[in-house]
């Protein structure tokens, strides 16, 4: 028998998130279908003020309420060393690092030649610009030490170096192949305290 057409609707659109697979999509349509009627509200009410209320900050493209983000707007932040993520999920795992006391910047993705995903796909052009406004001694380049977040880091400091900014790479803790955004608090404040120059 074949699912209802609503079913497979939400299905579709469910499994078009990042991680969620078929099966999974199902579960959760299911599920949302037998939450009672005030909590399924609640959920489509959050997402629909997330997409209203959320946007790029126009400094570092961090997703924020307010634009510039509060990190942007803090005066007391270390105006001198930027810290360069891949994605905001990114951006909020070093934030909690407490060590860190410098602004960011979220590129938007990572090189992946496979995947058809070049400079002019995450934002490069951006950050040079940004580089060239900005008084910046220090890049941290804390991209995923994946083979995306590896060539994305040697690509960045390749284009940097020559602009007498100082060019680090988050250090020891942080496992290959593994995700900024899943590491612990410790082991990101390790990898600050650890990086080295490239």
């Amino acid at each position: 028998m074949n699912r209802p057409q609503a079913v497979e609707r939400m299905v579709e659109i469910i499994k078009k998130l990042p991680g969620v697979g078929p099966k999974m999509a199902e579960r959760l349509s299911y599920h949302i279908l037998k939450m009672p009627q005030n909590e399924a509200d609640r959920l489509i009410d959050s997402i629909q003020q997330g997409r209203r209320v959320m946007k790029y900050c126009d400094v570092c493209f961090n997703l924020s309420e307010s634009n510039p983000c509060p990190i942007c707007a803090d005066a007391y932040r270390d105006k001198t060393t930027l810290c360069i993520v891949e994605t905001p999920q990114d951006l909020l795992a070093v934030s909690k690092v407490k060590e860190y006391k410098g602004l960011y910047f979220v590129l938007g993705g990572a090189l992946s030649p496979l995947d058809a995903i070049g400079p002019d796909d995450i934002r490069i052009a951006q950050l040079l610009k940004r580089l060239a406004n900005d008084k910046i001694s220090e890049i941290i380049l804390a991209t995923d030490t994946d083979s995306k977040g590896e060539t994305t880091a040697l690509y960045l400091a390749q284009l940097i170096k020559p602009l007498n900014i100082k060019v680090t790479r988050l250090g020891y803790g942080l496992p290959v192949g593994g995700d900024i955004e899943y590491a612990d608090e410790v082991t990101i404040s390790r990898a600050i305290a650890g990086r080295k120059e490239m």
